[in-house]
């Protein structure tokens, strides 16, 4: 789509990118912590009033809880980790409920194979990063948000993705907790993966939607 569409068109769309991008380099920056946390917040909550604004109808609305919720938990993990963990957690049901009412009419053998790695390996990752339970329990539900973004029928090049996407930002922050404590690998890679995650679920789901034939608008 041509910029100038892309300016008239989806406004929240390309705020939210502009913000996003941003905040990837003003983290480590002079701006105050308050002011930085709602930057955080922003990029994705951009997301869901994007999905939420143009997009009539109630999937489109319930992909924007999704991100509404993600984009408490980046404001909140920047001060209560738990809280945090738990906008995520709440997130991560609102995600598999849509993607449970979009499943894909039948999977391959070689489907169910990624499936099952998906759910099972995630928490098994999880918990080998940190050797902690309630961490493997929260990356159970990580996981399954993963798979059955895999086994919803929205295109897997970008919502399957995007949750893959998320789930490996997560893990980062996992590993920041044991094995890559010390590496600069996480601190580089956890915002634009998770964000660029959200990203492509947002556009995803809802591209899918136009093409159902759900709405017309952008």
């Amino acid at each position: 789509m041509p910029q100038r569409a892309l300016i008239e068109q989806r406004p929240w769309l390309l705020a939210s990118l502009i913000v996003g991008i941003s905040y990837w380099f003003a983290a480590d920056s002079w701006v105050p912590g308050l002011y930085l946390i709602l930057w955080k917040g922003a990029g994705v909550a951009l997301l869901a009033v994007y999905a939420w604004v143009h997009h009539p109808v109630r999937d489109a609305h319930r992909i924007a809880l999704v991100m509404a919720l993600g984009s408490v938990g980046d404001m909140v993990l920047e001060v209560n980790f738990t809280g945090g963990a738990a906008a995520f957690f709440a997130g991560h049901i609102a995600a598999i409920a849509l993607y449970l009412r979009h499943r894909r009419a039948e999977l391959s053998a070689p489907d169910k194979v990624v499936a099952i790695a998906l759910v099972l390996g995630i928490p098994a990752l999880s918990y080998a990063l940190t050797g902690k339970s309630d961490v493997a329990g929260y990356a159970l539900l990580l996981g399954g948000m993963a798979t059955a973004a895999f086994a919803s029928d929205f295109p897997r090049n970008r919502v399957a993705l995007g949750a893959a996407t998320f789930a490996v930002s997560d893990l980062l922050i996992f590993a920041r907790m044991g094995p890559l404590a010390d590496s600069p690998v996480p601190h580089l890679l956890v915002w634009p993966l998770y964000y660029f995650g959200q990203f492509l679920v947002t556009v995803g789901v809802i591209g899918a939607l136009r093409r159902k034939g759900e709405f017309t608008a952008y």
